[in-house]
């Protein structure tokens, strides 16, 4: 970048370069394959910081061993990855490890990588190479000892890569495709499986729900809260919208999970939405409903701060109703096991999925406090759903704010 700074010529013949990289790339079939399955392994909205450039890296990873930066993997020869291999780069993708045996930490989940096959992750690497080179430096991560020692990796692998695909018994060709992607570059798991001490997936309970960047991602299988039943046709809806007629808006990292699944080959999102309706299928629906008279009994200032900040668009004949929004009573949300995604949801609010028109959502952070935020939620859940009341939502609400600023 500074060589271009001195020299505008150059610049002009880059500039005409990487646009006609970019023409290539959609003509090649290879690399046009590779575009769709790095929406689906969600590759640009991980290394993309904030106003930085596509791919180049540098996006912050709060985890509970400190802050991990992601990578640049543009076309770039220093900072990037334009100086790998095609090997170097198939064993980052499925063993974790860079040029130079430098291990990678499991933030960037190759864990899941590694169930794909050769041939989406040779796509993948030939739609990278036409990224435009950006000479962008991530910053150096931020890890409690002993965590900031790479070579302990090594150790953690032993125990914990061994990559197991689903099982695929009984299931027809589009099924077993999801159930590749939903495991393998869909990575899934990372955020609805647990999770144990050392952040390695719990593979005894996978999709099982599980805490994700302050979120809950519930149980993509037979424990789904759903109160509706997720149909693939529901599914594939609101994976490439983040919208569905007959569930709730995608909030929080899902939103963005959407937003480049939008991006992905329709065929691909519709094979992970019959796998994953297959999962749940087996999943009870209590029927939803609307117990108004009864909660403003039991939370009558929860009452209050509905009707005065809630009721307008989610009451019956409100403007989220009339224009085909689903109730809250069909939001999972409201029927998890915890209170976190009602809490996050008030304080945070909901933006509409690229495109679309709504649902928008304000956030309620500086207008709520925390005990209004908990008896708020409380009222929603008595009177949407038919679930035991959340036990201590406060301290819910007070780890939620650590959040929200």
């Amino acid at each position: 970048m500074r060589r271009v700074s001195r020299n505008p010529a150059l610049a002009v013949v880059l500039v005409g370069g990487a646009l006609a990289i970019s023409a290539w790339a959609a003509e090649n079939p290879i690399a046009s394959k590779g575009q769709g399955l790095v929406a689906i392994g969600g590759c640009q909205g991980c290394h993309t910081a904030n106003s930085g450039a596509p791919f180049a890296g540098g996006r912050a990873f709060e985890t509970p061993f400190g802050t991990i930066y992601s990578t640049n993997i543009t076309s770039d020869r220093d900072h990037g990855i334009g100086g790998w291999t095609e090997a170097d780069f198939e064993r980052a993708m499925t063993r974790g490890t860079g040029p130079g045996g430098k291990r990678y930490y499991p933030v960037f989940p190759y864990p899941h990588y590694a169930l794909a096959s050769r041939e989406d992750i040779a796509a993948i690497w030939t739609y990278l190479r036409t990224i435009p080179a950006a000479a962008t430096e991530a910053p150096p991560n931020h890890l409690l000892p002993p965590f900031n020692v790479r070579s302990l990796l090594a150790g953690w692998e032993a125990l914990y890569l061994h990559p197991k695909a689903p099982e695929e018994s009984g299931l027809d060709v589009q099924a077993r495709r999801g159930a590749e992607l939903i495991a393998g570059l869909g990575h899934c798991g990372a955020c609805h499986t647990p999770h144990n001490r050392v952040g390695a997936e719990d593979a005894a309970r996978p999709l099982t729900g599980a805490m994700a960047e302050g979120w809950y991602a519930p149980p993509l299988q037979g424990d789904s809260p759903a109160p509706a039943p997720w149909t693939a046709e529901d599914l594939e809806t609101y994976l490439r919208t983040g919208l569905s007629d007959h569930h709730q808006a995608a909030a929080g990292p899902m939103g963005a999970v959407t937003a480049e699944l939008a991006q992905a080959p329709e065929s691909e999102v519709r094979d992970m939405a019959i796998y994953l309706s297959g999962l749940m299928s087996q999943a009870k629906h209590p029927a939803p409903v609307d117990q108004a008279q009864a909660a403003e009994r039991t939370h009558p200032e929860g009452a209050q701060l509905y009707a005065g900040a809630c009721a307008s668009c989610h009451d019956v004949g409100s403007a989220m109703l009339r224009i085909g929004r689903p109730s809250l009573a069909v939001g999972t949300p409201l029927h998890e096991d915890r209170a976190t995604d009602v809490i996050m949801i008030i304080l945070k609010g909901l933006k509409s999925p690229e495109g679309k028109a709504g649902p928008d959502m304000p956030p309620f952070a500086n207008s709520f406090t925390d005990d209004e935020v908990t008896e708020l939620s409380a009222y929603l859940r008595a009177r949407f759903s038919r679930e035991p009341a959340w036990k201590d939502i406060q301290s819910a609400v007070r780890a939620a704010r650590k959040g929200v600023t």
